[in-house]
């Protein structure tokens, strides 16, 4: 199964394209593999509250390491209401071959929507091994290796770090599309043409 999601607040915008892309290509490879989608800006996922730390402590206390067995956390009326959010999400998690996820970088980092669904689906001890995670990306400056802002670059390291930190998966691949800014920002006018070589780039990889 491929599970999309897209964390965008622009209804049109070049990390939803890019996903879309990469979704419709990899749907017509698996035509009878399952698909799921979630727009995590358009219908947003609850932050974690004080139940859901509960549901962490008792999984951490008992050693819980299976994620079937996550539900027995859930032991009280609070633990029950938190467990709701996070029983759909971990299922599409734990049923996806592949974990597709379309987001911007925002403020150097990733939208709090994104941020959000993370918290909710990660618990101590577990893994998705196995899994495959892509990311589509964009991004209104230039992050890569060697550029001047490579250090202000705390959306890709991030989910790297956390992939394999979290759910000890080093299977990801990202797609970025940068310079995006220099398609309305006058000072960035003189990059428009690397932003459309990025462009065109990310587009190829995506569809490949």
């Amino acid at each position: 199964m491929l599970l999309h999601l897209d964390a965008s607040a622009r209804r049109a915008s070049f990390s939803r394209k890019l996903s879309g892309v990469y979704a419709d290509t990899w749907r017509a490879a698996h035509p009878q593999a399952g698909y799921v989608y979630r727009d995590l800006a358009a219908r947003p996922v609850p932050h974690i509250g004080e139940a859901w730390t509960e549901l962490c402590d008792h999984i951490l206390e008992h050693e819980i390491t299976d994620i079937a067995r996550y539900r027995e956390a859930a032991r009280t009326p609070d633990r029950r209401q938190a467990w709701a959010v996070v029983e759909p999400l971990l299922d599409e998690v734990v049923a996806a071959e592949v974990i597709l996820i379309g987001t911007p970088m925002y403020n150097y980092s990733i939208p709090s929507a994104l941020k959000a669904w993370l918290d909710q689906i990660t618990f101590p001890g577990m893994s998705l091994e196995g899994r495959r995670f892509v990311v589509t990306s964009a991004r209104g400056g230039a992050y890569g290796p060697g550029t001047p802002r490579e250090p202000y670059d705390h959306q890709e390291r991030y989910l790297r770090d956390f992939f394999k930190g979290h759910f000890r998966v080093e299977d990801v691949t990202f797609i970025h599309a940068e310079l995006v800014n220099a398609r309305l920002d006058p000072a960035l006018a003189h990059l428009r043409d690397r932003h459309e070589e990025s462009l065109a780039a990310a587009l190829k990889e995506a569809a490949r």
